[in-house]
């Protein structure tokens, strides 16, 4: 009996060492381990842009978020004296955002040009479109350069009442994602982790893919990506007119190779985005600064792409219009001379479109780029990743609130749900464009001639046009 009082001790004493050691162990484990609540993966413009609306919002004052970005800290952002010439065209709405934590109130103190009209012509029959605001007081959409875009936003994150930590040189190697069989069962898996590299590594309630087009974080969440490519290429570059004037009207005519556009930047500059073939690209990035500005003045003017037909029935087509909607007409302008090409400031990049089944995981959510690119005849790709933004915050400032787990698919799927209703839309609309005004055959350019010309004599129409591009 005394024996097996002993061994019964014995026993006892072990198991409680046991217990010490696990409850030590756990103790050491979560106090080395890099927990945080939010980790966003990708500081360009919309992942930085999450980051600031998170640290300007209340609800996370006490939330730990973390942004990684794979380049290196550029420090304060310095305005140089010459534009750059990837620029993107800002909705209403993303201005919304923006001014929300005062990224916009810092582009306006640094530079940005008003879009107040914009005008879409046809180079196969010269059907046109004009937008513009009524009264001509309100913007259609505002350029500012890529640059300027990420140095506010930076400038703002920097000096955020919810302190987020930016990890520069910094990118994921490796991913532990939640099994998606499991997705009512995020409690069993309450993080998803990172490698980082060099020994080091993060866990998070949820990770933001923010990282591109071909992001890493899309591909280990295994989310099914729908993905071509248009066999075109963009040539960019900072132009100078020909004479200083209130340069604020975007100009774009369809070319059957692609559209090419001319976005005001200053009364003396513009930015230019000229869709064509990868040849062509090729060769305009190419001949000397004379040639390519004799090309572009080429493509805005030439007639060589007429199609008698379809000038004939749009010809008649617009009269019959005339006696049905008068006055239902906008008044053709002419785009501005093109004279001189900013120095190194050509460059060209291929065009795709990228879209994924999915936005969003158990504790994954992708925003901009890595859940959706689009073709750039509308200028629409960052403003739909601005909304993603603006979206996926308002979702989480609800979980919040309601005391819910960030990682969640029950909130994270109201967010999917919301942004797909609105983007799919947007990207078929855009890529149906692409293909319609990609092409010279007779019945497609009679089609989209009578069409444009129809829709460009009902304000009603395109005032609602506007409404959903500015939205």
């Amino acid at each position: 009996m005394a024996m097996s009082l002993s061994i019964l001790l014995r026993r006892c004493c072990m198991k409680n060492k046991q217990v010490l050691h696990r409850l030590l162990s756990t103790r050491q484990t979560s106090e080395t381990t890099d927990n945080a609540d939010i980790v966003i993966a990708g500081g360009g413009m919309v992942g930085a842009s999450m980051a600031c609306a998170l640290a300007y919002s209340e609800s996370f004052a006490e939330k730990r978020i973390v942004m990684l970005e794979a380049a290196p800290d550029r420090g304060e952002f310095q305005l140089p004296a010459r534009y750059s010439n990837r620029t993107c065209a800002l909705s209403p709405a993303t201005v919304s955002l923006l001014s929300s934590f005062g990224a916009w109130q810092e582009i306006e103190q640094m530079r940005c040009q008003p879009v107040r009209r914009m005008q879409v012509w046809d180079a196969c029959s010269e059907s046109m479109i004009a937008f513009s605001k009524e009264d001509m007081t309100e913007p259609l959409a505002y350029i500012v350069e890529n640059d300027v875009i990420l140095g506010a936003i930076m400038r703002r994150l920097r000096s955020a009442p919810n302190p987020v930590e930016v990890r520069f040189k910094t990118s994921a190697k490796a991913f532990n994602i939640p099994y998606v069989a499991e997705a009512e069962q995020t409690s069993k898996h309450p993080w998803v982790g990172m490698d980082l590299g060099q020994g080091k590594s993060i866990r998070t309630r949820l990770l933001i893919g923010a990282d591109g087009a071909k992001s890493a974080v899309r591909s280990a969440a295994k989310m099914h990506t729908m993905q071509w490519g248009y066999q075109q290429t963009a040539v960019v570059a900072t132009l100078k007119l020909g004479e200083a004037s209130e340069n604020t009207v975007a100009w774009q005519r369809f070319l059957p190779t692609g559209p090419i556009a001319l976005l005001p930047l200053s009364d003396e500059f513009s930015s230019l985005v000229w869709t064509t073939t990868p040849e062509n690209a090729k060769n305009l990035l190419q001949v000397p600064e004379e040639s390519f500005v004799d090309a572009i003045n080429d493509a805005y003017w030439h007639e060589r792409d007429k199609n008698e037909l379809a000038g004939k029935a749009l010809t008649a087509f617009s009269q019959l219009l005339s006696n049905v909607v008068p006055g239902g007409t906008a008044i053709r302008q002419l785009p501005p001379t093109v004279t001189g090409i900013v120095e190194k400031s050509r460059a060209a990049f291929p065009l795709e479109l990228v879209h994924a089944s999915h936005y969003v995981r158990p504790r994954v959510a992708l925003i901009g780029d890595a859940a959706h690119r689009l073709h750039p005849l509308a200028g629409q790709g960052v403003n739909l990743g601005f909304g993603d933004v603006q979206c996926l915050v308002s979702v989480l400032e609800q979980a919040v609130a309601a005391g819910s787990d960030l990682g969640s698919l029950n909130h994270l799927l109201t967010y999917e749900t919301e942004r797909q209703r609105h983007n799919l839309p947007v990207l078929a609309t855009i890529d149906g464009l692409q293909r319609l005004y990609s092409t010279d055959f007779t019945p497609f350019v009679l089609a989209r001639s009578l069409g444009l010309t129809a829709v460009n004599s009902m304000t009603t129409l395109k005032n609602l046009i506007i409404q959903r591009a500015t939205a």
